[in-house]
């Protein structure tokens, strides 16, 4: 939601969030509240998972021991991934509260309410209602895709460079998000472009790549851009359907593996598969897979 307001970037690694977490125990079937602590320290999500791992963990062996939980604030170190006590924790009747003078009360209009929320851009639950609607999409993609808006951004920018919801929603959840994980680089930055990868996509849907082809084409482009036609051409991914071509790759690999060419003669059919995957990567990717199917159906007789 703050990213979606454009409040925050929510980047925990760089101060932009922190989070302190209250956390207590009770023993199973009693009905009063464990004495609560607050920690403190995290700056990633995994950081808080830890660190309250941990306090539950003390808290709990020291209750095992007979001993008493106090309310204090707890410091967590990633680096040694434990707990430390920082201060005693003041109970609320301690902080005596008093009103600050030079912050009056602050009345909103209801007229400049409305304006705001006019004004909102779209927000999460909106956008994932409108992906079910308009793109047809499970609730799994619309959940990926939703949960930062600039990859839903980039993934409708790809949507209308390509116009197949669908085969752009893997893309980007499977491929483009890989790489930037691998990467650590923000979408922002990303070197393959919404139109570039519409492209590439649109190479897939019209016959030009297989599949296979367009995963090592998104390699290069990731590593170094460039246009995916451009690169298919100079790398020899165009996709081959020539008969001549993939009849010597399938003599080839029906001659390096003739136990497992035998097998699938003999109505082992998950053989195709095998032996379709070596012609595939002898060709680096270019043959036709459907063509490479009949062809080996044709040569084998299944």
């Amino acid at each position: 939601m703050l990213e979606y307001v454009d409040v925050s970037d929510v980047s925990m690694e760089e101060g932009s969030l922190r989070v302190d977490a209250n956390i207590s125990v009770r023993r199973h079937g009693d009905a009063a509240l464990g004495t609560k602590t607050e920690v403190k320290n995290m700056n990633s999500f995994s950081g808080v998972e830890r660190a309250l791992d941990a306090e539950f963990v003390r808290q709990c062996a020291l209750i095992d021991a007979g001993g008493r939980v106090e309310q204090q604030t707890m410091l967590w170190d990633g680096a040694a991934a434990e707990v430390r006590p920082a201060r005693s924790k003041e109970g609320s009747h301690d902080y005596r509260y008093f009103p600050e003078p030079d912050l009056p009360p602050l009345v909103l209009a209801g007229d400049f309410v409305d304006r705001i929320r006019r004004e909102l851009p779209e927000l999460p639950a909106a956008r994932r209602a409108r992906y079910v609607a308009d793109y047809a999409l499970g609730e799994y993609d619309v959940e990926v895709l939703t949960a930062s808006p600039r990859v839903a951004d980039y993934f409708e920018a790809t949507v209308r460079a390509h116009g197949d919801a669908k085969a752009s929603a893997n893309w980007v959840m499977g491929e483009v998000l890989g790489a930037l994980k691998a990467s650590g680089e923000d979408i922002g930055d990303f070197r393959v472009q919404p139109g570039a990868l519409g492209a590439l996509l649109g190479l897939v849907r019209d016959g030009v790549v297989s599949h296979t082809a367009a995963k090592q084409i998104f390699g290069i482009m990731v590593a170094s851009g460039g246009a995916p036609a451009e690169i298919a051409a100079r790398e020899g991914l165009v996709k081959v359907s020539d008969d001549d071509a993939l009849g010597t790759w399938l003599d080839e690999v029906i001659a390096a593996m003739p136990a497992e060419a035998e097998r699938f003669r003999q109505g082992e059919k998950k053989l195709q598969g095998v032996l379709i995957g070596a012609v595939m990567k002898k060709s680096k990717g270019s043959a036709d897979p459907k063509r490479l199917a009949q062809l080996l159906a044709a040569r084998l007789g299944s």
